[in-house]
């Protein structure tokens, strides 16, 4: 347990150097001055000294990796700096966006958990009938159609034709609505068809016919042993796709006016609000790592034979 403690932590450590680092140095080299957009002027109406003296003050006359280091130092003891344009803490603004972007994530996640189970399970149970074609078919038209697209056809007909739900904001319950069936409905059609196959393999194993000629339920031998036995391959892509979820929510949120992280980040890289994207990267960073670890639990706790494997491995 202490070996699987200390591993962790030295990959923790390594990963967010290496992120820290690159996000750091790509932000840096992009285009655009932000002692410019600091001064909110352009270059003919402010005087080179003015530029240059403000530039010393904020530490952009430094190497890239003096300010990456002192940067870096002050990330350590939990200062993420201030924002250039409104300047309040970076990890106030964060901590104040966070909730509505996992309030949209979560919304999301629960879309395409009632549309990919029942369609995957569905097509899969009747392999070759007329609901696993509908089935196939709709997950294709799903990962065919952008979710920006499909945000503003639900935007077009459910606010501006019959007015049922807000297009923009966050008010209540109400205006996750919209976003959260855009980007559920947008991921959903990946895990129908990764589902039905991970199923289809999983009714073809050995253990399913014990458990039929044990006389166990239909029911039971479905949900039980071979839903519990496909899992392990849908949460695993859920793994590696979550970065893709994470920019699907920036769309989104940009798209509805969703006062989330993703909104946010949007707005700080137009301003060139450099530790505000730094924060934000690093915050994401941390949520990928965490969320990939408890993958990795459950993909043990999902699948009984590399629990067998480890404990024969000397």
């Amino acid at each position: 347990m202490l070996q699987i403690l200390v591993r962790k932590f030295l990959e923790v450590t390594l990963f967010l150097l290496f992120i820290t680092f690159i996000s750091f140095l790509f932000v840096r080299l992009a285009p655009g001055d932000p002692v410019l957009t600091i001064l909110n002027v352009d270059e003919l109406s402010v005087s080179r000294e003015q530029v240059e003296a403000l530039r010393e003050e904020m530490g952009f006359n430094k190497p890239l990796l003096v300010q990456y280091g002192l940067w870096l130092f002050r990330f350590i003891q939990l200062d993420f700096g201030q924002s250039y344009v409104t300047g309040q803490p970076v990890a106030d603004m964060i901590a104040m966006s966070l909730p509505a972007t996992l309030e949209l994530a979560a919304g999301s996640m629960f879309v395409m958990l009632i549309v990919s189970i029942p369609l995957g399970s569905l097509s899969a149970l009747y392999r070759d009938s007329w609901i696993d074609h509908i089935s196939r078919v709709t997950s294709i038209v799903g990962a065919a159609i952008p979710s920006f697209w499909l945000g503003l056809i639900l935007i077009h007909l459910f606010g501006v034709q019959l007015n049922w739900l807000p297009t923009m904001g966050r008010d209540g319950f109400m205006s996750l609505v919209l976003p959260s069936v855009t980007l559920g409905l947008a991921i959903s059609s990946v895990y129908v068809r990764l589902l039905r196959s991970s199923l289809l393999d999983s009714i073809s194993q050995e253990f399913i016919r014990a458990a039929r000629a044990r006389g166990l339920s239909e029911g039971r031998i479905f949900f039980v042993h071979a839903l519990r036995h496909s899992l392990p391959p849908v949460i695993t892509v859920f793994g590696v796709s979550l970065g893709s979820l994470i920019g699907g929510v920036v769309v989104i949120e940009v798209l509805f006016a969703y006062p989330g992280v993703g909104k946010m980040v949007v707005d700080a890289i137009r301003q060139r609000d450099y530790p505000l994207i730094q924060g934000y990267i690093l915050v994401m960073a941390v949520i990928v790592f965490v969320v990939n670890t408890c993958v990795d639990v459950s993909y043990r706790y999902l699948n009984p034979e590399m629990k067998l494997k480890e404990r024969n491995t000397p």
